[in-house]
């Protein structure tokens, strides 16, 4: 008797296994089913030796994608086609450069983009152009070469040579016998001049501590001040809260007085009017009274018994 098979169960498994050789495979290729990409065309100048299928492009150093495609441009082989495919969305603007970058000892080579401003349109295919096209700039590796080949070159030697040949010029005229002269003199002048110095070499070092310890002295003032500030300005604040309560009875002192007197205003015109006229009266009549009292004592000294007999009559002349 035949076992029964489940074709259900050993179809689902197939698919099942299918599936999963599919997306590893998918996963492995490293293709455009892992992701939204746009694809961009970008054409080196130099050799991009390092860089291979599948190697990173980076946008200001965060990776945005991946190398698709490197060939040589059909219609010019002095420059190498690169295909780019970068994720949806990155900021791919009209000034945008795409540089290699050689990472480390390693010679494996990136596509780090550089620039693109925000004013810059999006970078879009022209007509004629299947993808659009991205700008390239020199690598440094590029520009050095290019800078020690133009150095190596024979015009770049020759040019070296007239430098050389000027410089030593210059030296050999800065040193003819006048300027030798001038130099040794210098020499000789710095010779005593250091003499000079290590003979007062004492003076010096005491100038020094003497220095040091003024700043030491000036450290330790500083610090006394720093602590004795607080408390000084703790006196003056205390000063100035009194002042200003100095300053609001001195306020209200006034305020009250200057309530006193006009409350006390119609007395003081009425002193004015009546008081002072009658009180200027009576001094004078005790004006008067003081003068005929004091004539009566004069008289009194003079005859004290008219006080009791009265005055005597004056003697009369001859002839009355």
């Amino acid at each position: 008797m035949e076992p029964k098979v489940n074709y259900i169960l050993v179809g689902s498994f197939v698919a099942f296994l299918g599936a999963a050789v599919l997306v590893g495979i998918l996963w492995l290729g490293k293709t455009d089913y892992r992701g939204s990409y746009d694809r961009y065309e970008a054409y080196m100048k130099e050799s991009v030796a390092g860089l291979s299928v599948d190697s990173t492009v980076k946008y200001r150093g965060v990776d945005v994608g991946r190398v698709r495609d490197i060939a040589l441009r059909p219609d010019n082989p002095e420059e190498v086609l690169l295909i780019l495919d970068i994720a949806r969305g990155t900021p791919i603007k009209t000034d945008t450069l795409a540089v290699l970058e050689t990472q480390g000892l390693t010679g494996l080579a990136t596509v780090n983009l550089t620039g693109g401003s925000r004013e810059a349109p999006a970078l879009v295919a022209v007509e004629g152009q299947m993808y659009p096209v991205i700008k390239t700039g020199p690598s440094l590796f590029f520009r050095l070469d290019e800078a020690v080949s133009r150095l190596l070159s024979e015009e770049g030697l020759a040019q070296l040579i007239v430098h050389l040949d000027s410089a030593a010029v210059g030296v050999t005229k800065m040193l003819d016998e006048e300027n030798q002269t001038l130099l040794k003199r210098t020499i000789k002048d710095l010779s005593d001049v250091a003499q000079t110095i290590a003979a007062h070499r004492t003076q010096i070092d005491q100038s020094l501590n003497g220095a040091a310890k003024g700043a030491d002295n000036l450290v330790k003032l500083t610090a006394s001040l720093n602590a004795q500030v607080p408390t000084l300005l703790a006196g003056i604040n205390k000063s100035v809260v009194a002042l200003d309560r100095a300053t609001e009875e001195l306020a209200k002192t006034s305020k009250t007085v200057g309530t006193v007197v006009n409350e006390s205003k119609p007395e003081l015109q009425q002193f004015t009017k009546r008081t002072l006229p009658e009180a200027g009266l009576l001094v004078t009549e005790l004006r008067q009274l003081t003068g005929t009292l004091t004539r009566v004592a004069r008289e009194l000294e003079r005859e004290p018994s008219s006080l009791v007999f009265g005055r005597k009559a004056q003697p009369r002349g001859p002839g009355e």
